[in-house]
């Protein structure tokens, strides 16, 4: 322990403080006595501490102990993490008492496994999650350097193969060297393992129809062998050769022929005996094929779209035509068409993901969407509240528009523990897509059951659906399934409520093992006007039991294995109970916002015998409607792309007239075209570059005149899991934009390129262009030669530290510490101390502090009695002085009588004599001897305070004037 100054020089201030001290000693004439030396040494304490803080006074201590961050490499190239955690447990138990150990991940980020502290690192385990293909040791290097004690003597241990792929290892040496801090390794090179990788796929990034182009791809291995090259085209092998690979670098050219017009993904996949690395074997490349327009077709029944493709076939626009269970599951593969049409096609036979894909293909790639109407589509369909919703320009509900029968809706969930996870929460929110679709006067029961069933939601009118809502999500998943008493129970609660319509929805994963008769129950249900629809997930259900008790019930049987569709369904339901969706009052529609597309009206339009109600959307036009009024054809932009929503058929059975007017195929071929996106004539480039986990995006606009894009552009970047980035692109050189993109995977990203400050529902939002890149295997994956021992070496020299070995890890610990100063500043105290004793400075010289009052109460305290209030003393001593009186008049001799008592001293409290008395003689003091004749001090006390004799003898005397003299005469002393 000791003390020490951070700025000595300010002590010189005690020379001219003592002379200050000096001078207020002879000029201070006001204060005498002790409280001159009291003020005189609380002035001199006052000084002295301001001149210690300004001086800077610390104290410290002197600590010897060690602090050791490891820094474990976790990327995929470190093979054995089991060894990490060995080693480092090993390292920690040869560790002083008071040493603290602390621990690192490393992987893309830095993640604190264990902070540095004396306990634990002997019983360590990694329980982080980092990303592990890609190696950025810098920044688990600068976390490690955050988390050191000032109090202790630091030290990094880092354990790795040396082989970074993100940041710069030894420029954050450099930064640890000028702090102190030495930084040991352990190399542990990685394991030697047989690998063939694929480097890259090169090709044109622009072709014409029906052109001839080269494919090059570039591989890698670390031995000789064969193996087999593989090259397709949107998920489609276009070539398939055997390759003799030599260690090294090795290329093949293919030839191919672009058939098809739109973007066009290629992949190149390797499969090489003796390959031990799978994860390098692929790689990808990007290809826009220019064309006439595309258009995806898609059928969802039978004849739904014949008259569609008649209508495309005329206006010569090329389409495919697919059932909606051959809908991609890749957002590339959308971009690929100028528009997308569905005709008649559920929203159950789609997955969320696809809806999503299509969804967010019209909203940033500028891809069109026509649905038409039929009898599964639109509310019917399923679409309310999906993302297919979103993009048309109506809603799925009826919103307040016309009288819908009343609906009484008992929803059955299974909650065994089968439907944990993803399971529970789609039903859960296909619970609350219904309840949302229900009115007030509606009756909602919510029933719950695993072995036994239980009632989360009593039947009641739908009066508060957010708080039905929240009730149907605290639903958790355990137990086992028996699927007949729930029905039962639900049927029973059914047959009480009062509503036009009444239905149930049981959903189940699992199967029941009940003998009750199923048959009895569907036939009460039946003659009480109740129907069940079933909805089976997974193969685990059993599914003969609910079709059939679907079948009975006149219901519908749902069967799915993709869990997410479940919301859809149970909004299908719903809408299909009301039976009210449908229109089929024949009528001519009316013309209304329509736009450019006027002409095509002109001249009267065919009768329309029964469409599908929807409500329009607030910013959507609507062309044509019905009388009620319902759109029937409407329109509008959803961000880049545009979208209609034509609510009748097509193929004649409500729209009969219209298929057989002689306009039909122009309008309907119009009406697509629309759709299309319009980009600038300008060109657009883009062009790609990856420094580890950073992607630098170019762009280069204009014909080369080098006078760049009118305005500032953004690139709108998705990858697979359909996660939208955006991307600022800053001018450079003119003509040219760059903009930067962190990655954390590799992978296909797509990349529209448009002005900036475009969104959705904003006119031209389909400027720009749309293409995309590829982010290939992360370069953890690489085959490469680098020595990441010899970096780690380097590291090592770099900031002083060791190269360990793996065999003795207790010398993690074994290298000299450098003792640390734990520093205690003291300005704080010092001022506050400074502050309070002149505080009592100032209260000694100016404050008259009545000394002998306040020792009064303090005696009384230490006899053991309390301190009275000054009420409640004065009244006492009124009480004792009243004795004394009466006390001292009833011991006094009659007047005439002589008085034999002793003369007294007068007391010094007594008042004085009367004018033209004469005032007694104090007695001389008793002579030796004289010991019978002494008075006691109780009588001497008596005597002092008896009264003076009277003026008149025959007066007579109370005490009354003796005591009102006292009383006045002790007021005035205390005054």
């Amino acid at each position: 322990m000791g003390l020490q100054f951070d700025s000595a020089l300010y002590m010189l201030l005690l020379i001219p403080a003592a002379a200050y001290l000096v001078w207020m000693w002879r000029t201070t004439s006001r204060l005498a006595g002790w409280r001159k030396r009291i003020a005189f040494g609380l002035r001199s304490l006052v000084l002295l501490l301001l001149i210690l803080s300004l001086s800077g006074l610390n104290s410290f201590a002197v600590i010897e102990r060690k602090a050791v961050v490891f820094v474990a490499d976790r990327s995929d190239s470190m093979t054995d993490s089991a060894s990490l955690e060995s080693w480092i447990r090993q390292s920690a138990a040869a560790k002083a008492d008071h040493d603290s150990a602390g621990v690192v991940s490393a992987g893309l980020e830095a993640v604190i496994e264990k902070s540095p502290d004396p306990e634990g690192a002997e019983r360590f385990t990694f329980t982080s999650k980092v990303n592990s293909q890609f190696t950025r040791l810098d920044a688990a290097l600068q976390l490690a350097e955050t988390l050191m004690p000032a109090d202790a003597s630091p030290r990094i241990v880092l354990i790795s193969d040396g082989r970074e792929n993100v940041g710069d290892l030894l420029r954050q040496g450099k930064l640890l060297r000028d702090k102190g801090i030495p930084v040991d390794v352990l190399p542990l090179p990685s394991k030697e393992r047989r690998d063939a990788a694929v480097d890259s796929l090169m090709l044109p990034e622009k072709l014409y129809q029906a052109e001839q182009y080269a494919l090059e791809v570039a591989v890698s291995s670390s031995f000789a062998t064969t193996g087999e090259l593989r090259i397709y085209e949107d998920n489609r092998e276009i070539s398939s050769q055997q390759v003799a690979l030599e260690k090294g670098h090795n290329r093949f050219a293919l030839r191919g022929l672009a058939k098809e017009q739109g973007l066009h993904r290629y992949r190149a996949e390797l499969y090489a005996a003796g390959d031990e690395v799978s994860a390098n074997n692929a790689a990808y490349a990007f290809s826009r094929v220019s064309g006439p327009p595309k258009v995806l077709l898609v059928e969802g029944t039978a004849g739904a779209a014949s008259n569609m493709t008649g209508v495309l076939n005329s206006g010569l626009i090329p389409y495919d035509l697919i059932t909606p269970e051959m809908l991609s599951r890749e957002l590339a593969d959308y971009t690929g068409y100028d528009s997308i049409v569905l005709a008649n096609v559920a929203a159950t036979r789609m997955s969320d993901s696809q809806m999503s894909m299509i969804e967010q293909a019209v909203r940033d790639y500028g891809v069109g969407l026509v649905m038409t109407g039929g009898d599964e589509s639109f509310g019917l369909g399923g679409y309310f509240k999906t993302p297919v919703e979103r993009a048309l320009p109506v809603y799925m509900d009826l919103r307040g528009k016309r009288e819908v029968p009343s609906l009484a809706l008992m929803l059955v969930i299974d909650k065994s523990g089968s439907m944990s996870g993803g399971k529970m929460e789609l039903a859960q929110e296909a619970a609350t897509r219904t309840i949302q679709l229900m009115r007030e006067k509606d009756t909602i029961g919510v029933l719950a059951f695993d072995s036994t069933p239980w009632w989360v939601v009593e039947p009641q009118l739908l009066t508060d659906p957010k708080k039905v809502s929240e009730q149907v999500n605290s639903i958790t998943a355990d137990g086992g399934t028996e699927i007949y008493p729930a029905v039962e129970q639900a049927y029973q609660k059914l047959v009480g409520v009062k509503a036009q319509r009444k239905h149930i929805i049981l959903l189940t994963d699992g199967q029941s093992a009940t003998n009750q008769s199923y048959e009895a129950l569907a036939d009460h249900m039946v003659k009480n006007d109740i129907t069940l629809s079933s909805v089976a997930i997974g193969d685990g259900a059993d599914t003969q039991l609910l079709e059939r008790l679907a079948q009975l019930a006149k219901g519908r049987y749902y069967f799915t294995n993709d869990q997410t569709t479940v919301p859809a369904i149970f909004s299908r339901e719903a809408v299909l109970m009301s039976r009210t969706y449908i229109v089929d009052q024949p009528f001519v529609p009316a013309v209304g916002q329509a736009a450019e597309w006027n002409p095509m009206f002109a001249g009267g339009l065919p009768q329309v015998n029964a469409y599908i109600a929807t409500t329009p959307k607030e910013t959507a036009e609507v062309a044509l409607m019905s009388p009620e009024p319902d759109p029937l054809l409407a329109r509008w932009q959803y961000g880049a792309g545009k979208t209609v929503a034509w609510t009748s058929d097509l193929t004649g059975k409500w729209s009969g007239d219209w298929t057989r007017w002689n306009r039909f195929a122009d309008v309907f071929s119009r009406i697509v075209k629309w759709t299309f996106p319009q980009f600038d004539a300008s060109p657009l480039e883009l062009t790609s570059r990856m420094n580890g986990n950073e992607v630098t995006l170019d762009v280069r606009s204009g014909g080369g005149d080098g006078t760049g894009y009118p305005g500032e552009l953004k690139a709108v970047v998705t990858d697979e899991e359909l996660n939208r980035t955006e991307v600022a692109l800053e001018p450079t050189v003119p003509g040219e934009y760059s903009g930067l993109l962190d990655v954390a995977k590799p992978g296909v990203y797509l990349t529209k390129i448009e002005a900036a400050g475009e969104g959705a529902g904003t006119a031209g939002a389909a400027t720009g262009m749309t293409t995309g890149f590829v982010i290939p295997y992360s370069p953890e994956y690489r085959i490469s030669q680098e020595d990441g021992a010899e970096k780690l070496r380097r590291l090592a020299e770099l900031t002083g530290g060791r190269v360990l070995s793996p065999d003795n890890p207790e010398e993690a610990f074994a290298s000299a510490t450098v003792p640390k100063k734990r520093v205690h500043d003291l300005t704080r105290p010092l001022l506050i101390a400074a502050l309070l004793v002149w505080l009592a400075d100032i209260a000694v010289r100016r404050l008259h502090v009545p000394w002998e009052r306040l020792v009064r109460p303090l005696a009384a305290w230490t006899r053991g009695g309390r301190p009275q209030s000054a009420a409640a003393g004065s009244a006492a001593a009124v009480g004792r002085l009243r004795t004394r009186v009466a006390e001292r008049g009833q011991t006094r001799p009659p007047a005439s009588a002589p008085s034999t008592a002793a003369p007294t001293q007068a007391s010094p409290y007594a008042p004085p004599a009367a004018s033209g008395a004469q005032a007694p003689r104090p007695a001389p003091g008793p002579g030796p001897g004289a010991t019978s004749d002494q008075p006691t001090p109780s009588a001497a006390v008596r005597a002092a305070t008896a009264p003076a004799p009277a003026a008149s003898a025959d007066a007579p005397d109370d005490g009354t004037e003796r005591l009102n003299r006292l009383l006045a005469a002790k007021k005035r002393r205390d005054r």
